[in-house]
């Protein structure tokens, strides 16, 4: 076995360039498009007339809604333009509120002074406004006390009808029934 041979791993594809998210210069399609930009007189062009405008200014013509009648295309550098929308994307998505669920877990048998215990961190994630899915977790041959469990998460839900809400009511999936509480809405 000779051991110098290099490892063959087929033929190499060529580097494929990532395409553009929006039709520029050449590639659009439309006969008229609306003109919009700076430095630019709005209005409906010829697509010939458009680009002819975008090259006077050393800019790119970027479709920016391809479905309007006429497309409506914008002057501008295509880069800093896609720079633009990503920064934008990213700002909508640090602005967006990350919904966070707690979860408390029973048994079908707890104790009232744990059920006590549970109520008070469920009472501290709602305050926080995060969501609390209680559920009860039967084991084994455990699954008998369905009622039992259903009771406990009502009277969890009644202990906690102050600070919240009532998202989703008890549901038995496998051996767990959850309960589902989010927090009420804040009065500003």
């Amino acid at each position: 076995m000779a051991l110098n041979k290099p490892f063959n791993r087929g033929p190499r594809l060529p580097f494929k360039k990532k395409e553009a998210e929006h039709n520029i210069n050449q590639f659009i399609r439309a006969q008229e498009v609306r003109l919009v930009g700076d430095n630019v007189e709005q209005g409906v062009y010829s697509l010939r007339d458009a680009l002819a405008i975008a090259q006077e200014q050393e800019l790119d013509l970027v479709e920016i809604s391809p479905n309007a009648v006429p497309p409506v295309c914008k002057v501008t550098d295509y880069n800093k333009f896609i720079y633009e929308q990503k920064k934008k994307l990213k700002e909508i998505k640090n602005n967006a509120k990350q919904t966070v669920i707690k979860e408390i877990r029973f048994g079908p048998n707890t104790d009232d002074h744990d059920f006590e215990f549970k109520l008070k961190h469920a009472m501290k994630f709602l305050e926080a406004g995060e969501k609390v899915r209680a559920y009860v977790h039967f084991k084994g041959r455990a699954i008998v006390y369905k009622e039992q469990g259903e009771i406990l998460l009502l009277r969890f839900a009644q202990a906690l009808e102050d600070n919240g809400k009532v998202e989703q009511l008890p549901k038995l999936e496998g051996k767990r029934m959850f309960l589902t509480l989010a927090p009420k809405a804040v009065k500003k």
